[in-house]
C-alpha cells in the first residue's frame, strides 16, 4: 500500500486474502449459532456460555501460535464458534435473569463491555504493532484468551436461569427460591406462575424452527431476521473501515473516537428504562443520518483518488464521525440486542434469538466480502448508500416495532395484539387455533 501510488485512496485495502481472513470469523459464527440454540434449548444457557468460552480460549491459541495463513484462519475460525455461542446464549441469560423493569439496563450493559473490549483491544494492537521484528501482532492474537478464560471459568459458578430450572428440571421449588434471590423478595408467585405456563408452552414444541415459521410468530421472526439485518446496515463497518485513513491524515486522535462509543452506550444504560427504546433509536438514527451525508459531501468534494485532505476538513469529518458512532451507541449498537432479547416466547425464544445471531453474522460477512469492492467502486458514495438505509429503518421502528421498556417477556402475546398492524397476524392464528378446537 504505502509503495505503490497509483492505487485509488478508495481501493487500497481491496484484498482477498484480507477479506478470506476476516469473513472467517462470521461464517464461523453463523453456522456455530444453530449449534448454540440446541444446546441452549436442551442443556441450558449456562453450558452455551462455557463451551463459548473454551472455543475463545482454544481460538486465541492457535492464532497466536500460527506457522501459516491456514492455521491462522483456523484459530479464527474457532474464534467465530465462540462468537455464535455466547453471542445466542448471554443476551438469553441476562433478559431471564434480569427484572422487567431493569431488562434494558442489563442488555446495554452487555454491550458497554464489549466496548471497553474493543477498546483495550485497540490499545493492545496500538503497543503491539510498534514491536520491532513483526511478531506483535501474536500478541495481539493471544490476548483475546484472557477474557475468554474468565468467561468459560466465570460461567461454571453462576446459577442457570429461573426459566432453564423450569425447563430442563421440572423443579419449581428450586425456581422459587431463585426467583426470589435474584428479586430480592419473596413475592414471586405471580412471575413463578407465568414461567411455568411458559415451559409448559415451549415443552410442547417439539420442532421451535418450524414453529417459528407460524403465522402467530410472524412479527418475532421478522424483529429476530430485521432488526439485526439494519444494524449491520447501519454503515458502522464503513465508518470503522475509514477512520485510520483519516487519522493517518491528521496524525493524532485515534482513541479518543473510538472511546466516544462506549461513552454514548453508558448514556443509553441510563435512559433505556426510562426514556424507552424507540426515543433512543430516533435520536441514534437522526444523528447516524445527518453525519454520514456531510461526511459523504466532504468527502466527494475533497478527497480524490489520491493525496490526502487538508487537515481542516479532515479534522471536521473526524467529529463527524465521533457525532455518528455515539447515535450508533445511543441506538443501534445496544438496543439491536436489547430488543431482540426482550421480546421471544420462551417456546421459541432459542430458536429466534439463533435467528437473529445468525442473520446478524451473515450481514456482517457479506458486507466484509464486498465492501472494500463497493468502496473502490462507490468511493465516497458508499456513505450515501447507508445512510438511505438508516432512513428505512427509522421508518420500520417507527411504524412496526412497539415500545419494550418494562414489559414481562410472557406477556408479549398481548403487545402484538395491540398493534394496528401486527394484531392480523395474531388475532387470525387465534381465530383458526379457535376453530380447529371446535372442530375436535
Amino acid at each position: 500500500m504505502k509503495s505503490d501510488k497509483d492505487v485509488s485512496n478508495y481501493c487500497k485495502f481491496d484484498s482477498q486474502l484480507l477479506t478470506c481472513f476476516t469473513s472467517s470469523l462470521y461464517i464461523a459464527g453463523l453456522i456455530s449459532s444453530f449449534f448454540a440454540s440446541i444446546v441452549t434449548r436442551n442443556y441450558g444457557r449456562k453450558p452455551s456460555i462455557v463451551i463459548g468460552g473454551l472455543s475463545y480460549m482454544v481460538g486465541a491459541a492457535i492464532g497466536g501460535a500460527a506457522y501459516n495463513i491456514y492455521v491462522l484462519i483456523l484459530g479464527r475460525v474457532l474464534l467465530g464458534v465462540g462468537l455464535g455461542f455466547t453471542n445466542q446464549s448471554v443476551p438469553l441469560y441476562l433478559s431471564e435473569m434480569a427484572p422487567s423493569k431493569y431488562r434494558g439496563a442489563f442488555n446495554v450493559a452487555f454491550q458497554i463491555c464489549i466496548g471497553i473490549g474493543q477498546n483495550a483491544a485497540t490499545l493492545i494492537n496500538y503497543g503491539t504493532v510498534r514491536i520491532k521484528g513483526g511478531w506483535g501482532w501474536r500478541i495481539s492474537i493471544a490476548m483475546a484468551g484472557v477474557p475468554a478464560a474468565f468467561l468459560a471459568l466465570g460461567a461454571l459458578f453462576l446459577p442457570e436461569t429461573p426459566n432453564s430450572l423450569i425447563q430442563h428440571t421440572n423443579d419449581h421449588e428450586k425456581a422459587k427460591k431463585m426467583l426470589q434471590k435474584i428479586r430480592g423478595t419473596d413475592d414471586v408467585q405471580a412471575e413463578l406462575d407465568d414461567l411455568i405456563e411458559a415451559s409448559y408452552a415451549s415443552k410442547a414444541i417439539k420442532h421451535p424452527f418450524k414453529n417459528l415459521m407460524k403465522r402467530k410468530y410472524r412479527p418475532q421472526l421478522v424483529m429476530a431476521i430485521a432488526m439485526p439485518f439494519f444494524q449491520q446496515i447501519t454503515g458502522i463497518n464503513a465508518i470503522s473501515f475509514y477512520t485510520p485513513l483519516l487519522f493517518l491524515t491528521i496524525g493524532t486522535a485515534e482513541n479518543a473516537s473510538l472511546l466516544s462509543a462506549t461513552q454514548f452506550v453508558l448514556i443509553t444504560l441510563v435512559l433505556v428504562d426510562k426514556v424507552g427504546r424507540r426515543p433512543l433509536f430516533h435520536i441514534g438514527g437522526i444523528q447516524m443520518l445527518i453525519s454520514q451525508l456531510l461526511v459523504g459531501g466532504i468527502m466527494a468534494a475533497k478527497l480524490g483518488d489520491h493525496g490526502t485532505m487538508e487537515k481542516g476538513y479532515a479534522l471536521g469529518v473526524l467529529i463527524l464521525i465521533c457525532i455518528y458512532i455515539s447515535g450508533f451507541g445511543l441506538s443501534w449498537g445496544p438496543l439491536g440486542w436489547v430488543v431482540t432479547s426482550e421480546i421471544f416466547p420462551l417456546e421459541v425464544r432459542s430458536a429466534a434469538q439463533s435467528i437473529t445471531v445468525a442473520v446478524n453474522l451473515s450481514m456482517t460477512f457479506i458486507i466484509a466480502q464486498l465492501f472494500l469492492a463497493m468502496l473502490c467502486h462507490l468511493k465516497s458514495g458508499i456513505f450515501f448508500f447507508f445512510a438511505a438505509w438508516v432512513v428505512v429503518m427509522s421508518v420500520f421502528v417507527y411504524f412496526l416495532l412497539p415500545e419494550t421498556k418494562n414489559i414481562p417477556i410472557e406477556k408479549w402475546e398481548k403487545i402484538w395484539g395491540e398493534h394496528f398492524f401486527w394484531k392480523r397476524f395474531v388475532d387470525s392464528s387465534r381465530s383458526d387455533e379457535g376453530g380447529k378446537i371446535e372442530a375436535a
